[in-house]
């Protein structure tokens, strides 16, 4: 029998619930979600600057279209619960929110990300009560689905040009407050930082790894009291830096010894399908 919505759904949620942290693993097309899916992660989801990626973008230069097809694939090639990166909803308008998060359902997804940034340099974040009725609106969306979709909100301040952490817990408790799922800070400093906000609410706080200097381990985010962990786009950066270093040796050098640094076709031939 395969694996339904709502059974992926509830083993997302039963991810939150259980003792721990776990780790949420980042594809961006449908083979490296069968390789991560075969050496075990519990659930996956999409990354913005990796979806971009494959698609010679940069990040935040993704339609919501694209967005969805890309989620569909990921959705598609394995039976683990997948949640996306949803960016800010893909409008200004709270409906927007509401209707990407309509949409991320219909592709399969069982959770989702929405953002406070603006995607405007001069405003970077919108105003709390923009921002709080954008998040509500996407919870409103998700309790009408006919299973729990898990919505995450995002405080973007330190990845946006404004560090202040109490207001990033100011955003979060009222993102919380409004219906939230999860929360998200990404880009938090050290690990005191990670703790207080982490102490500062009741729901579950998804931690970002993937900035040099502002990643730790598992044991570390676990006892501040993070609940998930997500690779963000450092899977993909570490597979493009692979790429860069193999095609740099061959141009270069005229050489080939990354061959013996690769994965053989056998092996790489039992992720995936038929």
């Amino acid at each position: 029998m395969s694996v339904t919505q709502a059974d992926k759904a509830k083993k997302f949620r039963a991810l939150h619930e259980a003792p721990g942290a776990f780790v949420i693993a980042n594809p961006w097309d449908a083979g490296s979600a069968r390789v991560l899916a075969g050496v075990g992660f519990q659930a996956l989801a999409t990354s913005s600057g990796a979806k971009a990626g494959v698609l010679g973008k940069r990040d935040g230069r993704v339609s919501r279209e694209e967005a969805l097809v890309n989620a569909r694939t990921i959705v598609e090639a394995c039976d683990l619960p997948v949640a996306a990166d949803l960016e800010k909803g893909f409008g200004d308008a709270p409906d927007s929110a509401a209707q990407t998060i309509s949409m991320a359902a219909d592709v399969g997804l069982v959770g989702g990300s929405i953002e406070d940034a603006t995607g405007n340099k001069d405003r970077p974040l919108y105003d709390l009560a923009t921002a709080t009725d954008r998040i509500a609106a996407a919870v409103k969306a998700a309790r009408m689905l006919s299973f729990p979709f898990m919505l995450t909100a995002r405080a973007e301040g330190f990845l946006r040009g404004v560090p202040d952490l109490d207001d990033v817990i100011k955003r979060l408790q009222a993102f919380e407050a409004a219906g939230a799922d999860v929360l998200f800070a990404p880009g938090l400093p050290d690990l005191a930082a990670v703790k207080k906000v982490c102490g500062s609410l009741k729901k579950p706080f998804n931690f970002m790894v993937g900035i040099k200097g502002k990643s730790f381990t598992k044991a570390e985010l676990e006892a501040a009291g993070v609940k998930r962990i997500s690779l963000a786009t450092s899977l993909y950066r570490a597979a493009m830096t692979g790429l860069l270093d193999a095609a740099k040796e061959v141009q270069d050098k005229g050489t080939f010894t990354y061959l013996d640094r690769t994965i053989s076709t056998p092996d790489f031939n039992a992720f995936m399908k038929e």
